[in-house]
């Protein structure tokens, strides 16, 4: 059966659109309460309920008496110190080299729960009837990549990493053994926060083969999603093995 979409998240959903797409810039004035409400067919509660939220969420700046404006977002680059590997090898005099191991564009019906419930993705984005000659990077959700990262030649990190493909549209046809991911989605999308876990895990046997270690031996795992406009821009997933890496900072 399938499920509806609530009607003040369809209006949050198509004011997204409009920033992605470049229709509505920052600082430009979005479409009245009044005009919202008429469009979607619903009362002007709903709507400020849609406007309300994503003014939490810094996407929208309510003023009052001027009406509702797309946010200025106030970085330069980024509000997320996001750690880039072959910087880090780099500024410690070792080699570094990428290997792609592969790169897909995944439709909403090839999604597992996780990645649906990390992007958002509804069931009803699951397409009906999909046709055997369609291209799959025409319907594609979100593009996918895997690479190896090499210190002096050892493999020292596997990056398994998801992206809203809507978002950012050019991701897949870059060459990530030149191009770092965490670079080109900064240039392309300035994440304005973000969340991180870091666990040690026994590698499973595919991970142990990218890594060139023994099955089953200690990795430290740093998942991290980031966000750009309120919304999950990308999560990746980056194995390291347990013997040539550790995480250090200062307080």
């Amino acid at each position: 059966m399938t499920k509806t979409i609530p009607a003040y998240q369809r209006i949050k959903n198509a004011i997204l659109d409009n920033i992605h797409s470049g229709k509505w810039q920052a600082g430009n004035a979005i479409s009245t309460e009044m005009a919202l409400a008429e469009k979607f067919g619903v009362s002007r509660m709903t709507v400020n309920r849609a406007l309300k939220e994503l003014s939490e969420e810094r996407v929208l700046e309510r003023r009052q008496g001027s009406g509702t404006f797309v946010a200025q977002q106030q970085f330069n680059h980024t509000f997320v110190e996001v750690r880039n590997i072959a910087e880090d090898l780099k500024s410690a005099n070792r080699d570094y080299e990428a290997q792609v191991v592969s790169k897909r564009a995944i439709t909403a019906d090839m999604l597992d729960n996780e990645l649906r419930r990390k992007f958002g993705i509804n069931e009803e984005s699951v397409p009906v009837n999909t046709s055997a000659q369609t291209d799959a990077s025409d319907e594609a959700v979100l593009y996918e990549v895997k690479i190896i990262h090499f210190a002096d030649g050892q493999p020292i990190q596997f990056e398994e990493r998801w992206v809203d493909a809507k978002k950012v549209p050019k991701f897949i046809d870059q060459d990530f053994s030149v191009v770092n991911t965490s670079d080109y989605l900064i240039a392309k999308s300035p994440l304005e926060s973000g969340s991180y876990t870091i666990r040690a895990l026994a590698a499973p046997d595919e991970i142990a083969e990218f890594l060139q270690i023994a099955p089953q031996s200690p990795t430290l795992v740093l998942r991290r999603q980031t966000y750009s406009a309120g919304q999950v821009v990308t999560f990746v997933k980056m194995w390291h093995a347990g013997d040539r890496y550790q995480f250090s900072g200062e307080l």
